[in-house]
C-alpha cells in the first residue's frame, strides 16, 4: 500500500462513499445500511482500499459502455465483482515500501476523546466489563498512540464481544425483520456473490443494525470522525 493510501486506511469508509458518489456524479447520493454492511466486509477481509476505488471506478466504465442503460447504479454492491477482481490482482503485486515517517490519521486527543466517550456510552447501556477495558486503553494511551493498527485490533476483539452480548439480548422478532430487510436489500446482488462473501455480508449488516438499534457507538477507530 503507498504512504497515500495508507494515510487514508482509516478513513476507509469515508473514501469510499465520497469516491462513489464523485464516479456516479451526484453529491447528494448516500450509502445504504447494505452499502455500509458491505464496505466493512470489505475492509475486515484486508481488501485494500485503492482496489475498492479502482474497482467502482471499473464497474463505472463498464455501465457507461453499455449501450442500453435501464436504470442507474444504486448501490456499492454493483461494484462487487470489480472490487474483488481488483484485489486479487493486487495481491499479486510486491508491495510498495515507503522510507518516509506516515503520520498517523488523528492526534492522540481526538484518541482519548474516542475512547472516553465511547466507554461512557458502553457503561450507561450496562455492559460494564467492555467499558473497564475501554477505560484500561485510555489510561495507557499515550503507549497504544505509538502502534494504531495493535490498537485497532484490540477495539475490533472489544466490538465482537460487546455483538456478542447485544445479540444475546436480541429477541426473535427483531433478528426476523432484521433478516427480512436484508433479503429485500440484497435480493439484487445475490448474483454477483459467492456463498462466503453473502454470508460474511449478512454478519455485518446484522452487526451494524444492532448497533443501531441499540443505539451504541462502533469502537473501532474506523468509526473516528
Amino acid at each position: 500500500m503507498s504512504e497515500e493510501w495508507h494515510l487514508n486506511y482509516f478513513n476507509y469508509f469515508t473514501e469510499v462513499e465520497e469516491h462513489f458518489q464523485k464516479a456516479r456524479g451526484t453529491s447528494l447520493f448516500l450509502m445504504s445500511p447494505l452499502d455500509w454492511a458491505l464496505v466493512e466486509t470489505w475492509k475486515n477481509s484486508g481488501v485494500p482500499l485503492e482496489a475498492v476505488i479502482r474497482g467502482i471506478d471499473v464497474a463505472f466504465e463498464k455501465w457507461r459502455q453499455k449501450k442500453s442503460k435501464t436504470q442507474n447504479i444504486n448501490s456499492v454492491a454493483y461494484a462487487t465483482q470489480a472490487v474483488l477482481e481488483e484485489a486479487r490482482i493486487m495481491s499479486g503485486a510486491a508491495p510498495e515500501r515507503s522510507s518516509h515517517a506516515v503520520e498517523a490519521p488523528y492526534t492522540i486527543e481526538q484518541v482519548q476523546t474516542f475512547l472516553a466517550d465511547n466507554s461512557a456510552q458502553v457503561r450507561k447501556a450496562g455492559f460494564e466489563e467492555v467499558a473497564a477495558s475501554l477505560d484500561g486503553l485510555l489510561a495507557e494511551v499515550a503507549v497504544h498512540y505509538q502502534d494504531l493498527e495493535g490498537l485497532e485490533q484490540r477495539l475490533s476483539a472489544l466490538e465482537e464481544k460487546l455483538v456478542a452480548l447485544l445479540r444475546s439480548k436480541q429477541s426473535d422478532e427483531d433478528l426476523f425483520q432484521a433478516k427480512r430487510d436484508l433479503d429485500a436489500q440484497l435480493r439484487p446482488f445475490r448474483g454477483k456473490m459467492d456463498a462466503a462473501q453473502l454470508s460474511m455480508l449478512e454478519r455485518q449488516f446484522l452487526d451494524r443494525r444492532l448497533f443501531e438499534s441499540s443505539r451504541l457507538p462502533r469502537l473501532s477507530l474506523f468509526y473516528l470522525a
